[in-house]
Formats: C-alpha cells, sequence, structure tokens
C-alpha cells in the first residue's frame, strides 16, 4: 500500500510541476513580435508589434517608439486561432490585421495574414521573439 501512494504523490507532484510551467506561458498573444508587411509586390516594411493580457484584455502597441500606433481593437478567438486588430496612426491611416496564428504549441509561433493601412492592402508575417 506505501508504494500505491508515494506512486500517486509522485504522479500529483509531476501534474503540479507541469501545470506550473504551462501557466508561465501565459497569454498566446503576450510578447514582442516582429516581421514584415508587404504593401506592394518586392516591398518590404518591417513592423515590431508589442502586446499584453492585462488579464481583461490585449493591450499592445505597433512599433513602439516616437512613431509608436497603439492598439484600439485587438481580438483572438482561440476557436480558430485567428487575430484581429485596429489601429489609427498619427496621420489618421486605419490600420486592420487579420491574422492566423500557427505553431501554437511553440514559443516562436507566427500570425500570417492580411494587413490594411489606409487603402492599401498586404500579407504580414510576424514571429513572437
Amino acid at each position: 500500500m506505501r508504494g500505491k501512494s508515494f506512486l500517486w504523490l509522485s504522479l500529483f507532484a509531476l501534474y503540479g510541476i507541469a501545470v506550473a510551467m504551462w501557466a508561465q506561458e501565459g497569454h498566446p498573444l503576450t510578447g514582442s513580435w516582429h516581421g514584415e508587411w508587404h504593401p506592394a509586390v518586392g516591398q518590404k516594411i518591417p513592423v515590431l508589434l508589442y502586446m499584453k493580457w492585462n488579464s481583461k484584455s490585449i493591450e499592445g502597441t505597433i512599433n513602439p517608439g516616437p512613431k509608436a500606433v497603439p492598439l484600439k481593437v485587438a481580438d483572438l478567438d482561440a476557436s480558430n486561432w485567428t487575430v484581429h486588430f485596429e489601429a489609427d496612426t498619427k496621420d489618421q491611416k486605419h490600420i486592420v490585421i487579420d491574422g492566423k496564428l500557427d505553431n501554437i504549441g511553440s514559443y516562436n509561433r507566427t500570425i500570417t495574414g492580411t494587413w490594411t493601412e489606409g487603402a492599401v492592402k498586404g500579407d504580414f508575417k510576424l514571429t513572437r521573439d
């Protein structure tokens, strides 16, 4: 009987460690994401997107720094791992980003999709750092 108790205690401890490790990963969008979007064939615009989960919603900034663009809308649909972001630049261009998360189990997951800035639309790919 003593061996079974030790086995159950060991399994319970391993389960607790696994849950704690998974919990440290946090929200799937939290972190810095880098990549580029392509408004025209052959054109590449570098992008940095920083996001965090504030326990109620996703907050984020496109290209943090002097020309930072705060996200006004940041949604994740976990049923199909799609995202929708909206923001307005200082020169009043509306940005709409629609994408799909891939490699969810990887730390370096990616988001790919379409990026629309004003009247210009192109594809993008971001990888979490």
